[in-house]
């Protein structure tokens, strides 16, 4: 049970406490953030508010503490971080009880997350200690004009205080992927979770405490974005930021100043669906990856392009797959569960009644009931609806039929988002031809989007997003270059 056993002190009355300089503590401010259960509607959970003060005192306390953990051996780190995994592991049911009950995803699919978390710590440290225990030795003779009088060595040291934020669909796998790297690293982690997710987001960060890790190297503040959104963002202390959300996160690389960011923005990903494709293999991976989790996720299939002459068969394999899709609680382990919020659900809708004002044809009649939405696929949508560009990030998927597939190419290219997309054909030629000619940072061939495993690289470009993740790519993103260069005089010695 959340908030028990283990994680008993997480929790003071009905409100759970922030953690901060290896305390977990009641807000000055007096005030908590409720968070809403989306199947029932009802407040499930609070959190404590916490002011611009004790925002503060946390970015102190990890500076301080990102100083002496900058000087541990990088065998310790990687001790402590394979520690944390286990007891993360350990305790996969209370975090993801809560991962039910915050965000609707549904049980299984909680408890796979938590899972692939302490996997992702594990990796993390191993591949750490690979990277981080090797440097760089250059001699001054390999460019042109210079004697063989400089030795360099080169090697990454951290960047100092980073600051973590992850969005509500997988609060817990995207906290991690940011705190694992950033600790090997040799920084410190202020972490500030999602509304949405941050009970779970607390649970593991016991699990960080529980592991015995030095107290300030890691925080986690909870509260209003309005009230310290802001001001953490823009704080002085923080040397790096590592954001997963969407549109909030091009307002942050407007303020955030000179410092390394590491940004995920959504995506609006394109399923381009040639004539010569497998159409069972096709639509078996667009249903999985326009449905999973109720669409709720940044490599979602967000739009299928198909050849005209195949459309129709296409479609009806698409259909005849929804149709088998389990809608109802995340208890329950449904395929399709209550979308996060009544004001995604209110986006959404938003979104089907446009296609509806301008001619889409209804697969499935539309229903929802509260923030739950049965799965609806639109065929013949025209550029001019909402539902061809914008995002959902619900169970609704857009097709659009066209004549070529430079007319798919294009509508993909011409979206401000750029994260991930798909090909479907059995000519691996035209495929790889295909997606190099795709703007994303990620191109599946003949499998729908998706992030991971956790060790490849996952970016995106145009408003997708800003770096690259992926644990390598952000073990490098959070650190930086110090360099020795060691000055001889000029040879004497004969050689020879």
């Amino acid at each position: 049970m959340a908030g028990a056993g283990a994680f008993a002190e997480i929790i003071e009355g009905d409100v759970f406490n922030y953690y901060a300089d290896g305390e977990w503590k009641k807000s000055s401010s007096g005030k908590s953030v409720s968070i809403v259960n989306p199947t029932t509607r009802k407040t499930q959970y609070k959190v404590q508010a916490c002011t611009q003060e004790e925002v503060n005192k946390v970015m102190e306390a990890a500076k301080s503490a990102q100083r002496l953990w900058a000087k541990t051996p990088l065998w310790k780190r990687a001790e402590l971080l394979h520690k944390a995994a286990a007891i993360l592991k350990e305790h996969r049911a209370p975090i993801a009880e809560a991962l039910v009950k915050e965000i609707a995803k549904p049980a299984k699919d909680s408890v796979t997350e938590v899972v692939r978390s302490g996997d992702l710590i594990s990796y993390t440290a191993e591949e750490g200690v690979r990277i981080l225990g090797e440097g760089k030795f250059l001699v001054s003779d390999s460019f042109p004009g210079n004697e063989r009088t400089k030795y360099c060595l080169s090697s990454k040291i951290p960047l100092g205080v980073v600051l973590a934020i992850p969005p509500f669909n997988y609060p817990v796998n995207l906290a991690v992927s940011k705190i694992g790297p950033a600790l090997i690293a040799g920084n410190s982690l202020v972490l500030k979770p999602p509304t949405q997710g941050a009970v779970a987001c607390l649970h593991m960060v016991h699990c960080f405490h529980l592991a015995g890790f030095p107290k300030g190297l890691i925080s986690c503040i909870t509260g209003k974005g309005s009230e310290i959104g802001d001001f953490l963002t823009m704080h002085p202390g923080v040397n790096c930021i590592s954001f997963t959300g969407g549109d909030t996160g091009i307002a942050i690389s407007k303020k955030a100043g000179m410092i390394p960011l590491q940004m995920e923005l959504g995506g609006k990903d394109a399923c381009i669906v040639l004539d010569d494709a497998d159409l069972d293999l096709a639509a078996s991976n667009i249903v999985k990856g326009a449905f999973s989790y109720s669409g709720q996720r940044c490599t979602a299939v967000k739009i299928v392009l198909v050849i005209d002459s195949v459309a129709d068969a296409l479609v009806e394999k698409v259909n005849s797959k929804v149709a088998k899709l389990t809608v109802g609680s995340p208890e329950d382990d449904s395929d399709i569960t209550p979308v996060v919020s009544e004001s995604s659900a209110n986006f959404i809708e938003g979104l089907i009644s446009d296609a509806k004002q301008k001619g889409a044809t209804f697969c499935q009649e539309y229903r929802r009931e509260g923030n739950l939405i049965w799965p609806l696929v639109l065929d013949h949508v025209k550029p001019e609806m909402r539902i061809a560009w914008e995002e959902p990030f619900g169970p609704v998927l857009p097709v659009v039929r066209v004549a070529t597939v430079e007319e798919g190419i294009h509508h993909c290219n011409a979206s401000n988002f750029g994260l991930q997309g798909c090909v479907f054909t059995k000519d691996i030629n035209k495929a790889i031809l295909i997606g190099d000619a795709m703007e994303t940072g990620t191109v599946q061939i003949n499998s729908a989007p998706a992030r991971g495993p956790d060790h490849f690289p996952f970016q995106g470009i145009k408003d997708s997003g800003i770096g690259s993740q992926g644990i390598t790519n952000s073990i490098n993103m959070m650190t930086k270059v110090k360099t020795t260069v060691i000055n001889l005089p000029s040879p004497t010695y004969a050689m020879g």
